[in-house]
């Protein structure tokens, strides 16, 4: 697939190769190029009506296309949710609280399988007891980053990276690293009241050496304690 960039091909015709197999309720997965999705029709509403992903030749759409790949039937979902609510709501100035969910998962979500441990001190923002008191445990853990802006971002890290992790409640840690488990998961009324956890994902240890300084951790604007509830 590099090899192809390389010699000049598009990524939309070098993402397509990639991509036999994989349907969408419309047909076939195809991407192709960005003006081809005709003016004034949302996004997600062409792909779901062509199973055409309109893709520029940027590193955003091509990470966008590798996820796409990797993760058909949870792009599949996300996409079937986005096109119904806009059939039901239109497209307005605003997403609404479940477009919103949605955008926010597909762009910069990531999903973590952790000891229980680990998803208490996340939930509690608790970053020392996270990443130093229980750091440990990390061997334990797997994080996948999902959303395709997100990766873009890690091309050329900075500390403040942050990723929205799905919270699934119920289940001992995550929900498991598979597709067919994280498109289970993406459920309408759920993500609607956007249960994300935000985690730096700089600060998981083995993910970026300075984290292994003492006070790595001790930057209040990048580990932001827990807001405290409004009486």
């Amino acid at each position: 697939m590099a090899a192809s960039l390389a010699r000049g091909h598009g990524a939309a015709a070098v993402l397509s190769d990639a991509a036999p197999g994989i349907t969408l309720p419309a047909g076939p997965l195809r991407f192709v190029h960005a003006d081809g999705a005709p003016p004034g029709e949302a996004y997600e509403a062409f792909i779901f009506r062509t199973a055409q992903v309109p893709t520029r030749n940027n590193l955003h759409d091509f990470f966008n296309g590798l996820v796409w790949l990797h993760f058909p039937l949870a792009k599949r979902r996300l996409n079937e949710l986005q096109a119904a609510e806009i059939a039901r709501a239109g497209v307005g100035a605003t997403r609404g609280p479940l477009r919103d969910a949605l955008t926010l998962f597909d762009e910069n979500g990531a999903v973590l399988d952790a000891p229980p441990a680990l998803w208490q001190a996340l939930l509690a923002r608790d970053w020392q007891r996270l990443f130093v008191g229980e750091r440990a445990l990390w061997r334990e853990a797997r994080l996948l980053v999902f959303g395709h802006a997100l990766l873009e971002k890690l091309a050329t890290p900075r500390k403040a990276l942050t990723a929205h992790v799905l919270w699934a409640p119920g289940t001992v840690s995550s929900i498991a690293i598979d597709d067919a488990a994280i498109a289970a998961a993406l459920d309408r009324s759920h993500l609607a009241a956007k249960p994300f956890a935000p985690l730096p994902v700089l600060g998981v240890p083995g993910w970026w050496p300075a984290n292994e300084a003492p006070g790595f951790y001790d930057d209040a604007a990048v580990f932001r304690p827990a807001r405290c509830p409004r009486h």
